[in-house]
């Protein structure tokens, strides 16, 4: 573009901006032209110059937007990982909750798959309970993660109401995002679902899927419930933060558990014992559905202790792994014992995958064993389609909470890099983390199986036995321990390879 010569910039400065007073007003040329170009020609904007202020114009409109919006959208930009990870488990979960339902209100008008409705209804229960589990169980690793900035804003002067606010606005966004676009995909899986269970002669005849407004709705109530119901715990949590308090706590947590949760999970945990022992002495088709309740509440038990359960098995394992592997062995055990809350979320969803995929399998078993009958054709997939989506679920869970998990981890890597740990020992130390944390999971998972299977053997003969297929059970454990450590090891990548100062760091 044209630009005035210097001689009538210093005119038009001498004439208090006036410009040349033999050229015009305001500085304009005589030559005709509209523009200050002596030539004619315009002064046109370019594109640069359009997307210049096309984002200068989005920037203010921005900085009218409410405090708590803006907020909220620089959370979710500065922690990518682990929205990206609760809406996965969120979107994962109405996926489930609304396939199934589909599939359980197809099946139930036909009476030729009245066969079938049992099975799918008892695989809905399975799957809404495991997304309940595991979007708890996320949302709490991610309320864990936002400490540091509730308490950061806390410190600057953000009020109780706002804080509430803004907790409720993260979670209340992930969660209808992600409940819409899975109430989408759950159609598509419901219809796969049904060409399945034709495909492998499970049902009779095709399982005809139609829209209804009822699971959706179901989808959209879950979804948002569970998200809310954890984002009120951790405003709460939020609310109570001191600004020290949290600064201290930031790497090495304490009061891993409150007394309200350990009175409820020991209550929890005494209930299901109680029902282990009463399940022993029931007749067998009332021990059959009581073993899967036993499961179910030992899970809640064991899960509701489950920071102060893992302590104690790293305190008992520590020395072997120590003795092993010496200084990986010392750093894993180190981290596991400073933020055993953020370790339990790793264990969790395989303890849940072990005792569940375990319960259902080898209850069908065990159940053959007795009475000497050989499954083959469509009955030999029973089990597998109670249990099936909800495994997945709970792998997919697996993958997700290792990467969360993990992706804290980053600054102590970098840390012990600097002091001169090499990167090999790093991967030891991370593998053997991931190690522990899966197998205290498939260990508890294994027990509360055990337990509720034992119970129901007892129930048929009067011996407590259950009969157990091998090839089965590690297939489940190393899905388990590769998804773990996959996703551990994705997410630490950067820290072990990268820089030693992360890319937000100031230089």
């Amino acid at each position: 573009m044209c630009r005035g010569s210097p001689t009538r910039r210093g005119r038009a400065s001498r004439n208090g901006g006036q410009g040349d007073p033999e050229g015009g007003l305001g500085g304009a040329s005589s030559g005709g032209g509209s523009g200050p170009c002596p030539n004619g020609r315009s002064r046109r904007r370019g594109p640069r110059q359009m997307i210049k202020d096309m984002r200068s114009e989005q920037a203010r409109r921005w900085a009218r937007a409410p405090l708590i919006l803006r907020l909220a959208w620089r959370n979710v930009r500065n922690d990518r990982l682990g929205f990206a990870a609760c809406f996965v488990a969120v979107l994962t979960a109405v996926v489930l909750v609304s396939g199934n339902s589909l599939l359980v209100a197809a099946a139930a008008p036909r009476s030729e798959l009245d066969g079938v409705t049992g099975i799918l209804i008892l695989s809905a229960f399975l799957s809404g309970f495991v997304s309940v589990f595991v979007v708890g169980g996320m949302l709490g690793l991610h309320a864990g993660r936002r400490r540091r900035t509730w308490g950061l804003l806390r410190s600057i002067g953000m009020t109780a109401p706002q804080m509430r606010r803004l907790v409720l606005a993260e979670a209340l966004t992930l969660a209808l995002a992600a409940s819409a676009l899975g109430s989408v995909l759950a159609v598509p899986y419901a219809k796969a679902m049904a060409v399945f269970l034709r495909e492998v002669g499970f049902a009779p005849t095709d399982v005809p899927v139609h829209l209804s407004p009822v699971p959706f709705l179901l989808a959209f109530v879950t979804g948002p419930a569970v998200m809310l119901g954890a984002a009120l715990g951790a405003a709460r949590r939020a609310v109570r933060l001191r600004p020290l308090e949290v600064l201290r706590e930031t790497h090495v947590q304490r009061g891993i558990l409150p007394m309200p949760r350990l009175v409820f999970g020991g209550a929890v945990l005494l209930g299901g014992l109680w029902l282990a022992v009463a399940t022993s002495r029931m007749p067998v088709k009332d021990a059959e559905p009581a073993a899967f309740g036993t499961t179910l509440l030992l899970c809640v038990g064991v899960g509701s202790l489950g920071p102060g359960i893992l302590t104690g098995l790293v305190r008992m394992l520590g020395p072997v792994l120590i003795r092993i592997d010496r200084l990986p062995g010392r750093l894993a055990c180190s981290a596991l014992l400073a933020a055993p809350g953020r370790a339990w979320a790793m264990v969790s969803p395989v303890m849940l995958t072990m005792a569940l995929a375990c319960t259902f399998l080898f209850s069908v078993d065990t159940e053959d064993v007795w009475k000497g009958f050989h499954r083959t054709g469509a009955l030999a997939w029973v089990a597998p389609v109670m249990v099936g989506s909800a495994t997945v679920f709970t792998v997919i869970a697996v993958v997700n909470a290792a990467a969360v998990a993990m992706a804290d981890r980053g600054d102590s890597l970098r840390l012990l890099r600097q002091v001169g740990a090499l990167p090999a020992q790093l991967v030891r130390a991370v593998c053997w983390e991931v190690l522990v944390a899966t197998g205290a999971g498939a260990l508890l998972g294994s027990a509360i199986a055990a337990l509720s299977l034992a119970a129901l053997g007892r129930s048929m003969t009067g011996e407590a036995w259950f009969a157990v297929s091998f090839p089965q059970y590690a297939g489940l454990l190393a899905t388990c321990v590769a998804g773990g450590l996959v996703g551990a090891l994705a997410a630490t990548r950067k820290a072990r390879k990268g820089p030693l100062l992360p890319a937000s760091a100031p230089r």
